[in-house]
């Protein structure tokens, strides 16, 4: 949750698309989308909710991300990277919590599904390298660093895509 899903849909349909705010659960269904993506051709976008939401709700919320996960046939999933400890052993290296990003991401990777991996709030995230240099070691794929909000980074996101596209 609040890691800027919505908001990134909105960049990159170039549309408002979802509710935007900063109360997590904003986004309580998958929010479907259809557009063409050149030259992709025909898509449809899915913002999902969060899946950190441990209430009674938030099962159900996660439940029908699931089911939308089920369809995608190419993922983009948004690391909100919280850091866990910025104090290992007398070192001040920070470490993220990225265990249900890369939960999602073993579960696209199993289905086969190709993933695109994306940090959003490149314009107020001291810690993007950091992050970054995580998931890169966690998944050995590089992430993009993007902002929804001034649209840094969007144009990457769009060319990753392509190249995400199987031949057939």
């Amino acid at each position: 949750t609040n890691s800027g899903k919505s908001a990134f849909i909105n960049a990159f349909t170039k549309q408002d698309v979802s509710i935007v705010a900063d109360v997590a659960g904003t986004t309580t269904d998958p929010v479907y989308k259809a557009m063409e993506v050149h030259p992709l051709g025909p898509c449809i976008i899915i913002d999902t909710a969060g899946f950190d939401d441990k209430t009674e709700l938030g099962e159900r919320r996660v439940e029908k991300t699931r089911l939308a996960a089920e369809k995608t046939e190419l993922a983009v999933i948004l690391f909100a990277g919280e850091s866990v400890n910025h104090d290992l052993q007398g070192t001040s290296e920070i470490v993220f919590d990225l265990t249900e990003e890369l939960r999602w991401y073993h579960f696209f990777k199993e289905k086969k599904t190709p993933v695109l991996l994306v940090v959003n709030k490149a314009d107020i995230r001291e810690d993007s390298e950091a992050l970054l240099a995580q998931i890169k070691k966690e998944t050995g794929e590089e992430a993009l660093l993007v902002s929804a909000k001034t649209g840094e980074g969007m144009d990457a996101v769009r060319e990753a895509l392509i190249r995400k596209i199987p031949e057939n």
